[in-house]
């Protein structure tokens, strides 16, 4: 997995923590398939929990991902990491112009 799709996957992850994994796909633009590799991926590796629910009134269990603080750290280091790319990238340009 690319460290861009990780810390894409976990910025929908910690934006929308009740979303279902097709609507993660989707938002994402990845397939189901590709999601739910990417998401066990980052299970086995400590950075994602995954939790069972069910709603009290009608009985519908659905799916909570929760970003352990192991996963809140890589967040911030692959967004710090992303950042410094594209400041690299924007003095690359300004001194080309």
């Amino acid at each position: 997995m690319k460290d861009q799709e990780n810390l894409e996957i976990l910025r929908k992850i910690y934006k929308k923590p009740d979303s279902s994994q097709r609507e993660l796909a989707k938002d994402l633009g990845f397939s189901l398939g590709k999601l739910n590799y990417c998401i066990k991926a980052l299970q086995q590796k400590g950075f994602l929990k995954i939790k069972n629910f069910q709603k009290q009134n009608d009985k519908v269990s659905y799916m909570r991902y929760i970003l352990t603080p192991k996963g809140i750290s890589l967040r911030t280091k692959l967004t710090i990491d992303f950042m410094k790319r594209k400041m690299k990238e924007y003095d690359e340009l300004k001194s080309e112009l």
